[in-house]
């Protein structure tokens, strides 16, 4: 049996949001309070770690795991509440290492939807689709995204987890090049940094140290001269920001353009790729490299090869989407059915991902949800899991890449594993994604912090217009 023991931890709130927002305008909504003890059982249990309990049980108090183990050997309070799941599967919620917040609406794109209620909304649909915690990568006002983070700590504010960075370029660069002028008119309607500058190594250094006092733990680095439109951030220059990075205590994650750039971002102690650059020129040394340095790869290639495809046919995202949208997303010149696909790409995707399995690389989900119109939250994190197997992952591995290897490489210590001491935020499955990955969307059940979430509820509100 494994170990019973509890640690503290603030509860927090799983679906919407408390008086703590109130201020910001956002709807309130009432929530069931927690249960004390609930002992699921029968169950399949995966635990994250690539193990496996067949028969299972975990034993739940208020927000956290207590204990986990066989259904016959598990010792129960007598007034637990016991759920019966025989057939199904339990796994931890699982945790998108790559996305962008606030801009999308399935109306429009754009810095006029910036709001928490918006950010609330994507953080109930990732929630919804059975994710616990969700980076956003650089495209956030800190102060704002520091407040809300603040307000899902107070248990106040309630959707899957928010995690972001710093974002840091040349000066007045950085993203694509229609986001980086919706991200500027964020930043001037909310008085709030999102990218801060970077003209040399000196200010690069104290760009970082500003972040540090922040209380931010991650940057944003863009590395990517956008087709020529863009400057490229100058080696010397990052390298500076990540070696102070790395003095303070600070994650340093990456937009790179081209696998070419990666060998020296890891020379230089990046602590992740947010986009694998898998496609051309990845090779067995950089996946090497990025081994040997600790260096986690967001292989993220939903983002191309979804736009392709009448998504909005697909069921378990239009169950999220109001009419205009599914029609907007179904069958059209632009979005099959079925896509023509790419023998020789696809084989140069398989390739890369022999060599970074072969060199046992942290492959990490990432879903790059946000950055452009009509790549929706939640889903696309399915999809992504989806297209790890096809280039050769097993589903166990590919399920670890979007628990336990997101959250260490997050430094997320109290989820992503089925262990006591964790917080209680699991998935439950109607069948085995072991056997079949696509299993993942038979969603029986979310929990997040002990509480079950109104799955009904919020589709209802996500189809009636949703944000």
């Amino acid at each position: 049996m494994r170990k019973l023991s509890r640690k503290n931890y603030k509860p927090a709130c799983v679906v919407l949001l408390t008086t703590a927002l109130a201020c910001f305008g956002v709807t309130i909504h009432a929530q069931s309070p927690l249960v004390g003890n609930v002992l699921l059982e029968h169950v399949r249990v995966i635990v994250g770690d690539g193990s496996v309990i067949v028969d299972g049980a975990v034993l739940l108090q208020d927000d956290m795991i207590v204990a986990v183990g066989a259904s016959a050997d598990l010792e129960v309070p007598p007034n637990a509440q016991r759920i019966n799941l025989t057939g199904k599967t339990l796994m931890p919620a699982m945790i998108d290492a790559h996305a962008h917040l606030g801009y999308e609406s399935f109306n429009s794109w754009g810095a006029q939807n910036y709001t928490v209620e918006n950010l609330v909304d994507h953080l109930n649909r990732y929630a919804y689709y059975g994710f616990g915690a969700v980076f956003s990568a650089g495209s956030d006002p800190d102060t704002l995204a520091l407040r809300l983070q603040k307000s899902q700590q107070d248990g106040a504010t309630g959707g899957a987890r928010f995690l972001f960075a710093a974002g840091m370029a040349p000066p007045g660069q950085g993203p694509n090049n229609q986001f980086l002028v919706e991200a500027i008119a964020v930043e001037q309607n909310t008085g709030s940094t999102i990218l801060r500058g970077l003209a040399n190594p000196d200010q690069a250094r104290v760009a970082v140290q500003e972040v540090a006092e922040l209380q931010i733990p991650f940057i944003k680095l863009w590395v990517d001269d956008r087709g020529g439109s863009q400057e490229k951030l100058k080696p010397e220059i990052y390298r500076a920001a990540i070696a102070e990075a790395n003095r303070l205590g600070l994650a340093a994650v990456v937009h790179q353009q081209f696998a070419a750039d990666m060998p020296d971002l890891i020379a230089a102690g990046t602590r992740g790729f947010l986009h694998g650059r898998l496609e051309q020129g990845f090779t067995q040394d950089i996946a090497k490299a990025a081994s040997a340095n600790n260096v986690f790869i967001v292989p993220n290639l939903g983002l191309g090869e979804l736009r392709r495809e009448a998504i909005g046919e697909d069921q378990f995202l239009a169950q999220t989407l109001p009419t205009s949208a599914i029609q907007r997303l179904s069958a059209s010149a632009q979005r099959k059915v079925t896509p023509d696909r790419e023998t020789q790409l696809e084989q140069t995707l398989r390739n890369s991902f022999s060599y970074m399995l072969a060199a046992n690389v942290d492959i990490v989900l990432g879903t790059d949800a946000g950055a452009v119109p009509d790549h929706p939250f939640g889903y696309t994190g399915h999809r992504e899991l989806e297209i790890f197997v096809k280039y050769g992952m097993s589903p166990m591995q590919a399920l670890s890449a979007a628990t336990s290897v997101a959250a260490r490489v997050l430094g997320l210590t109290d989820v992503g594993l089925v262990e006591a001491d964790y917080r209680a935020d699991l998935l439950i499955l109607d069948q085995n994604p072991l056997e079949d990955i696509r299993n993942t969307r038979r969603i029986h059940a979310v929990y997040l912090g002990g509480k079950q979430l109104d799955r009904a509820a919020l589709e209802a509100g996500f189809k009636s217009g949703g944000y």
